[in-house]
């Protein structure tokens, strides 16, 4: 099975087909595509309904607390808990809901909410040079990881949910998730 870090997915740009390379060369840059739900900055929640393939607003967050990256899911992956697996895009300008971003994992946060583990991929877009440089949690920045880390500990709290942080990873052990998500994508024809 091909590893996150072998596996390299490229949106064709014209037509929006995806192609997938294996195999680790000079100057290939691992990369996932993320389908993004929420833009960096935005209280609403959206949520893509797998079924129909409708953007829905889920809600609006009660806390007043914005999401501090793009927030969205990893195609083609089926997470423990029946959804895709949760990536988090740091970016500089937001994007919008519906956009694809090819992005280069760098870590995990490992979380747990009301509905169980929570796993979210951490990632820079390959598409900005302001993250080239970025090859993992410790490049991203210090204050980055706070503020992440921060806003999943505290944006449920006036909806009477509980979220737990239980903590940073680096990108072998979010390319393992990716890996396994992606195996139970394809075992399950992508459904829970």
């Amino acid at each position: 099975m091909a590893s996150c870090r072998e596996t390299t997915r490229r949106a064709d740009r014209g037509y929006g087909v995806d192609a997938t390379t294996t195999g680790e060369s000079a100057g290939t840059v691992s990369e996932v595509l993320a389908l993004i739900e929420i833009p960096r900055g935005s209280r609403n929640k959206y949520e893509v309904d797998h079924i129909t393939g409708r953007l829905t607003l889920d809600r609006v967050l009660y806390s007043s607390v914005h999401y501090p990256t793009d927030y969205g899911y990893i195609l083609d992956t089926l997470g423990e808990d029946g959804d895709p697996l949760d990536i988090l895009v740091v970016v500089q300008e937001p994007t919008f809901p519906g956009c694809v971003v090819p992005a280069r994992p760098v870590g995990g946060l490992d979380m747990r909410d009301e509905k169980g583990s929570d796993f979210k991929v951490v990632a820079v877009p390959v598409g900005d040079p302001r993250y080239r440089h970025v090859d993992s949690m410790a490049s991203l920045g210090e204050h980055w990881l706070k503020e992440i880390e921060t806003f999943f500990a505290t944006y449920k709290q006036l909806e009477e949910k509980t979220t737990e942080v239980l903590g940073w990873h680096n990108e072998e052990e979010a390319c393992r998730v990716i890996d396994e998500c992606r195996a139970r994508f394809r075992d399950t024809g992508g459904h829970a």
